[in-house]
């Protein structure tokens, strides 16, 4: 059995930001989905995505008085503040993140990988530190697995690195892997 390395006091901090951004990301899309929801049961529809719903709203609450009550208004109104909100709230936190990345050598480090930016990388160093007690890169893979199965960790945590996966691998253009997998069949 591996002994796991303590996480230093940074790395600690560092993961509860990463735990409150993650929590007000989910509250977020929530309050979206939840004005969405409103808006499709009175008959309007927006196009998917947030931005689109965004653009939309003003005018939907301005002009769509036959369709929505004044007191559906009013709650829609009410939610998008509270959008707004934990924007503002998500962006200070992203902020901060950033701010400790920039000190961090092995954040930077872990940035230059293509697919891989500020919060991804400042993810991996708060959960592995600087990844010392693996012995090869697969070590590392083998423990976000066995962090996402659910016997050995919690939902919350298999959803993080799973979607930090995917985010990482829908951030590097297919040409540029190829790129690699050429250069790497080179070397070899």
């Amino acid at each position: 059995m591996r002994v796991v390395a303590i996480k230093t006091p940074e790395q600690m901090d560092l993961l509860a930001l990463h735990r409150v951004r993650s929590r007000l990301v989910g509250q977020r899309t929530g309050v979206i989905n939840q004005i969405r929801g409103f808006l499709i049961e009175r008959g309007i529809t927006v196009r998917q995505g947030v931005m689109p719903l965004r653009k939309a709203l003003p005018d939907i609450l301005s002009s769509n008085a036959d369709v929505l009550s004044p007191r559906m208004v009013s709650l829609i109104s009410d939610l998008a503040h509270d959008w707004r909100r934990l924007d503002e709230r998500i962006e200070t936190v992203s902020t901060e993140i950033e701010a400790l990345l920039r000190q961090d050598e092995s954040c930077q480090r872990l940035m230059t990988v293509p697919g891989v930016g500020p919060i991804i990388s400042s993810a991996i160093v708060a959960a592995i530190g600087n990844g010392a007690g693996f012995k090869q890169g697969r070590d590392f893979e083998r423990r976000i697995d066995r962090n996402a199965e659910p016997a050995h960790g919690d939902e919350t945590r298999r959803a993080y690195w799973r979607c930090r996966k995917v985010q990482a691998a829908d951030g590097v253009p297919i040409p540029v892997l190829r790129r690699e997998r050429r250069a790497s069949f080179l070397r070899n």
